[in-house]
């Protein structure tokens, strides 16, 4: 399914542009907080015990691999931005077939068709 329809490919354009400000915002957001907690961190290490540091290096490990979520969400939209601009939105990149139109509607980053997204998941298990 390849935008042809300019008011259509604009939609889909906003609707994508407007996910990556918000993830982008949801990153710096995150990215502050973490500042901040290793401020107060900075100034409340006397009297730690292992279970203390423990628990602060699981924390550290839980912000960063949010962060790393946030980033590969973000990646996808501007990919998907990419490949609107490119003319291939809405195509399968591994197949060339068209996406269904529900699953854009669910979700618009996605690059591949339900077929090609059920065979590498089975190969990835």
């Amino acid at each position: 399914m390849l935008i042809e329809d300019a008011t259509r490919a604009e939609q889909i354009r906003l609707t994508l542009q407007a996910r990556v400000d918000e993830l982008t915002a949801e990153f710096e957001a995150e990215r502050e907080r973490g500042h901040l907690l290793r401020l107060v961190e900075a100034h409340d290490t006397a009297g730690d015990d292992q279970a203390d540091s423990g628990s602060k290096a699981a924390e550290h490990d839980t912000f960063r691999s949010v962060l790393g979520v946030i980033d590969d969400r973000r990646t996808q939209y501007e990919h998907a931005l990419a490949r609107l601009a490119a003319g291939d939105y809405g195509a399968c990149e591994g197949c060339a077939a068209p996406i269904p139109l529900e699953r854009l509607e669910i979700f618009p980053a996605a690059t591949s068709c339900v077929a090609c997204k059920q065979t590498r998941e089975r190969r990835a298990a």
